[in-house]
């Protein structure tokens, strides 16, 4: 696959892999370097289609999960539009808890959030009576359709299950707390300085949510800092319980999935690369988790 636009961007990458001054053996193999350099541009222009999203006014029935024009993304956009900064805020949880899976798209999503064509879940609804949601999602959940994303693919709409989504949103709402996101995310940057990379970190270390392991987290603060809700942006990969990112890591660093260099000395080595190719650690992460399933093998990623 090849993205004609992105061709100097590509170049420009693969020229910055061969040169590097560090040993990454990982990528001795031209062809293996040429596909991790198209994962990276992959990882770019799924960052640049957030700001391409922004950019546009949004039309009110993107934002409505009951009509047929529906788009998880454009919604966030639309509602941010319009002020709504907790409708935003709830939904970039909602894509987080559901995630999208290639084949199924926002179904799921659109299902749980316009209560099966009943309404809609939003954050004013669900915050005042979240014992409403949760009851609700108990008496419907074998009528929603789709299915979870891979980010969540150990995830159940079971009432019964031993990770249910209800003690997911209440563990949410506490975090947020009553005055809503951007109260909250106001006084994190309070706290933790003008520095973005502070204040992702000071997030991360705080979203105390059930289920949110490792990727939750950084999926939803990716998502957090891509639509501006708070100025932050990654500045590790977050390597520490992750499983695909430091594949990739010691794949490129040591030749080897499980090669043997430890989590801080890999995250250095990322860094280090980082200032010749200058895509920032959520790129990085993301072209490198696609990149170690497929070393030499162009695979498009897309859910």
């Amino acid at each position: 696959m090849t993205w004609p636009t992105w061709d100097g961007e590509r170049t420009r990458i693969a020229a910055a892999l061969r040169n590097h001054a560090g040993p990454m053996p990982g990528v001795v193999n031209p062809q293996a370097l040429d596909t991790l350099a198209l994962q990276v541009v992959a990882s770019l222009r799924r960052e640049r289609y957030y700001q391409v999203v922004q950019r546009k006014r949004i039309a009110r029935e993107r934002a409505d999960p009951n009509h047929r024009s529906f788009d998880a993304e454009r919604a966030v956009a639309y509602h941010l539009q319009q002020g709504s900064i907790d409708e935003a805020g709830w939904l970039i949880f909602l894509m987080t808890i559901f995630a999208r899976p290639a084949d199924t798209g926002w179904l799921r999503l659109r299902d749980v959030y316009g209560r099966l064509g009943g309404g809609i879940w939003d954050w004013a609804t669900v915050s005042a009576d979240p014992a409403s949601f949760t009851g609700w999602l108990a008496a419907n959940w074998r009528s929603v359709r789709g299915k979870f994303g891979n980010h969540r693919k150990y995830e159940s709409l079971r009432p019964d299950s031993d990770r249910p989504i209800g003690l997911v949103v209440e563990g949410y709402l506490r975090w947020i707390g009553p005055a809503g996101h951007a109260a909250f995310f106001a006084g994190v940057v309070r706290r933790a300085g003008n520095d973005p990379h502070g204040i992702f970190d000071a997030l991360y270390r705080s979203l105390d949510v059930p289920t949110f392991g490792r990727l939750a987290r950084f999926d939803y603060l990716s998502l957090i800092g891509r639509y501006g809700l708070a100025p932050i942006e990654a500045g590790s990969a977050y390597l520490g319980g992750a499983t695909g990112p430091a594949k990739g890591a010691r794949l490129l660093f040591d030749g080897a999935r499980n090669g043997p260099t430890p989590l801080r000395q890999l995250q250095a080595r990322l860094d280090d690369l980082d200032r010749d190719l200058a895509v920032g650690m959520t790129v990085m992460e993301d072209a490198l988790c696609n990149w170690q399933k497929s070393p030499t093998d162009f695979i498009h990623y897309k859910g």
